[in-house]
């Protein structure tokens, strides 16, 4: 069986979907199949070591200057070419992720259009060596966003079976005006009945999407959300120790939650036993946040508990280890309803306890894990006495982490995710 894996990679920064798709495809490796993972955009950056293909189509830029400058597209293919080099693409897109996903919607729905958008010669040049090179079997989308050359595929490569994976979709579409929001809805819902199969990692986002998509609930299937556990092997649980270090391990952003983090840390800080606890955060940072931390960082030294906070930047695979080594509980308090959760599948697997609200993926993450507690969304106080529980509670932590750490290395490995996927293709 020959899969190729097409997902959307994100320049400059360490992309979640990114690594679980690389992870993924390296799980298909390794029980024999044939697959190959072809990044879109931008070249793909991961924290481990990447199996993704050096070339890349529908570059960032060449896309970019197609939808402003439709000319282009009489250029010689050779000189546009030059645009997609993926060292070219790296540099030139540094600043992909400050780029607000509102002033992106006329190309977001020129992509959704495929053969009939401004990127005509994107689709067919990627339709072409699906057809005369590759000849999948399978292809796999990492969103529905990337999908406008579906029915392109679908009359040109017959054979091969087509899948998306759901994953932060409605995320971008909510960044959109109204008009352009609903115009891509109503392209998405178009390219999903020409899917096989759409797959979500929760129950959850499912019936979320299915309902903002209208999509066909019968091609909708969940598989459990899963990591790469390899690095977590012979980790030990966090050790009784002093003073306790709770975690953020996400990207810095407002939508993540880090200012409901902080509210939580400075009331928690006034409580009893808690005088001496700190916050360790990591995560991306993209400029157009850097004033959101800064304002964080300040609310903290007026506080006074500057001292006992620690920014360490954007972690490799490596640092992602240490910083798990070095906390006690980890709590990203998401604003918006995560369909994912990486984090918390990270956290578990180190034997790091969670705190999370009660909304999105978490609920299902932490019923079936038992690794963590849930509390009420977006309230500073709630949150507060979730930590707090943890933090005085040094058996609850053990028990809590133990138990977590235990469901996620039997339940959520890529291994296991790649056999079901498996087993989905062969249904299909």
């Amino acid at each position: 069986m020959k899969i190729v894996f097409l997902t959307a990679g994100a320049a400059g920064m360490y992309c979640g979907s990114c690594m679980h798709d690389n992870s993924l495809a390296c799980a298909l490796r390794g029980l024999g199949v044939d697959c190959l993972l072809q990044p879109l955009y931008t070249p793909i950056r991961t924290d481990e070591a990447s199996i993704a293909s050096k070339d890349v189509f529908f570059g960032g830029v060449n896309i970019y200057l197609l939808q402003k400058f439709p000319t282009l597209r009489y250029l010689p293919r050779p000189l546009r070419r030059l645009l997609d080099n993926p060292r070219f693409l790296s540099w030139a897109t540094k600043g992909a992720g400050s780029t607000d996903a509102s002033t992106l919607g006329d190309l977001a729905i020129s992509m959704l259009r495929g053969e009939d958008g401004r990127q005509r010669d994107e689709v067919e040049r990627l339709v072409a060596w699906l057809r005369d090179e590759m000849k999948p079997d399978v292809i796999i989308f990492s969103n529905l966003l990337i999908g406008g050359c579906i029915p392109a595929i679908r009359r040109e490569v017959p054979q091969s079976k087509i899948i998306v994976i759901l994953q932060g979709d409605d995320s971008f579409l909510d960044h959109l005006p109204t008009t352009q929001r609903q115009l891509a809805i109503t392209e998405l819902n178009r390219l999903s009945q020409q899917c096989d199969a759409i797959i979500v990692n929760s129950q959850f986002y499912g019936e979320k999407m299915t309902r903002t998509l209208s999509l066909p609930a019968s091609k909708v299937r969940v598989l459990p959300l899963s990591i790469d556990t390899s690095a977590f092997i012979n980790f030990a649980p966090p050790p009784d120790r002093s003073p306790i270090t709770i975690g953020y391990l996400a990207r810095i952003s407002p939508e993540k939650g880090l200012h409901r983090l902080i509210d939580a840390f400075i009331e928690l800080a006034k409580r009893p036993g808690c005088e001496d606890v700190r916050l360790h955060v990591a995560g991306w940072l993209g400029k157009q946040n850097e004033a959101y931390l800064s304002s964080l960082e300040e609310r903290l030294r007026v506080a006074g508990l500057l001292s006992r906070y620690e920014y360490q930047g954007s972690p490799d695979l490596a640092g992602k280890l240490e910083m798990l080594r070095r906390i006690d509980l980890l709590c990203v308090p998401t604003e918006h309803e995560e369909p994912k959760g990486l984090f918390v599948l990270e956290a578990m697997a180190a034997g790091v306890p969670v705190v999370q609200p009660y909304r999105g993926a978490f609920p299902e993450l932490i019923g079936s894990t038992g690794g963590g507690l849930l509390v009420q969304p977006d309230d500073p106080i709630a949150l507060a006495d979730g930590l707090q529980r943890l933090v005085s509670n040094p058996e609850l932590r053990l028990q809590l982490g133990q138990v977590g750490r235990r469901s996620v290395l039997e339940n959520h490995t890529t291994s296991a995710h790649a056999t079901s996927l498996l087993r989905l293709i062969k249904s299909l």
